[in-house]
């Protein structure tokens, strides 16, 4: 961390660090929570994969709210206020309601991911422009928070599947966790940011907010993210309930594969943070990539128990420093201009609204099985929009780029 030099900048990454950590645990708790409720609900594929979807229609609002929101009221109130859905939605999941109070909870805790998602790549890309390191280890918080949950779960459940409720009071207090810091975390001026980012904006001759629509590199990189967030909402969503559904695994140890896939890419970004000072990004992204369709093809066509836990390792590991990478590209973008970030989060996070639901109507139509091959285009797409970032790199740096 020696980049960083003043005591609150050092605060400001450590606590961004942690909040993102309990923000692994509570966004990535619904998938493994998803068969419970189901059961629990009566619950049916298409309705289940509606609110996995509800969950990604929340996480793009609130991307670019959260980005536009702080310039506004500042980005602490910002991201407050937002955080806050967190605690309230599982608070309604506890609730026993109706469908359409789960459905406003699963959104709100789509809320409350995008907000902090926002905030955090932001914060760490203002602290640490382009380096892909500093934003691998953002991410490996995230991993680290999402692949604790199954495993606690699974410790609830083991001798009784009811005590899945325990699991979502806990996420209730993790909630408030972490709001607190978020509250604690030492900010600039708002003031004076907001002044200062205004005056940007006025006196800016190259397009102001909207500028990056110019640049090329802003549509490889947002639908590298898009289709990239297809496969990792549609995996991570269903992935349990595709084990189980299928009697490939047991309820238990497909929550434990859940935890292998977050262990791996837990690893995968401390690797790629680790390497991405060493190697080129751009081929490091390509590496990762090719990994990334072969093991899903693995994944898919595995049918014992060793070569699940191998195609889930792999998987996990290779896909782990595709978005942070990704997002590293697109440092010099969201410094120039203001609403960049906004509109490439924002529109990226409509590939985990589409997959999820799509792989739910496949499932209530044809089988959970043929629900998840439909990720299969989604990834090999996302390989060919890869290269072709690969390729503009290249011909903008002359193959001189870290």
């Amino acid at each position: 961390m020696g980049y960083l030099k003043s005591t609150d900048e050092k605060k400001r990454l450590y606590y961004t660090y942690l909040a993102f950590m309990l923000n692994g645990v509570l966004a990535l708790s619904l998938g493994s929570l998803l068969p419970f409720i189901r059961e629990s609900r009566g619950l049916n594929y298409a309705f289940a994969g509606m609110i996995v979807s509800l969950h990604s229609v929340g996480n793009l609002i609130s991307s670019f709210a959260a980005g536009a929101l702080p310039v506004l009221i500042g980005r602490k109130k910002s991201i407050l206020l937002f955080n806050a859905c967190f605690a309230l939605s599982y608070v309604l999941i506890l609730a026993d309601g109706s469908n359409l109070t789960l459905a406003l909870a699963f959104f709100m805790t789509g809320l409350a991911r995008g907000a902090s998602s926002n905030f955090g790549n932001f914060t760490v890309n203002d602290l640490a422009p382009g380096k892909a390191g500093f934003l691998n280890g953002l991410h490996a918080m995230f991993s680290i928070g999402a692949f604790s949950f199954p495993i606690f779960l699974t410790v609830l459940t083991r001798s009784n599947g009811e005590n899945w409720v325990y699991a979502c009071y806990f996420m209730v207090f993790a909630g408030i966790v972490s709001w607190i810091l978020y509250f604690l975390i030492p900010m600039e001026s708002e003031r004076q940011w907001r002044s200062d980012k205004q005056k940007q904006i006025k006196n800016r001759k190259d397009g102001g907010h909207f500028g990056f629509f110019r640049e090329p590199l802003f549509y490889i990189c947002t639908f590298t993210l898009f289709f990239y967030l297809c496969a990792e909402q549609g995996v991570i969503g269903w992935l349990i309930t595709y084990f189980v559904d299928t009697g490939l695994l047991s309820a238990s140890l497909s929550q434990l594969m859940a935890s292998v896939l977050w262990i791996m890419m837990l690893a995968g970004r401390l690797t790629t943070a680790w390497a991405s000072e060493r190697v080129k990004k751009e081929k490091l992204l390509l590496l990762m990539g090719a990994g990334f369709v072969c093991f899903f093809f693995w994944l898919l066509f595995s049918k014992t128990t060793l070569l699940i836990v191998i195609g889930i390792m792999g998987f996990g590991y290779s896909m782990a420093g595709i978005y942070p990478t990704t997002v590293s590209f697109c440092g010099r973008l969201i410094q120039k201009y203001a609403m960049a970030w906004s509109f490439i989060l924002t529109s990226a996070s409509l590939g985990s609204i589409l997959m999820p639901s799509v792989i739910g109507r496949i499932a209530q139509q044809a089988g959970i099985a043929y629900g998840m091959s439909s990720v299969v285009v989604v990834v090999l797409i996302d390989l060919a929009l890869i290269v072709a970032l690969n390729i503009y790199i290249g011909k903008q740096t002359g193959g001189k780029t870290k």
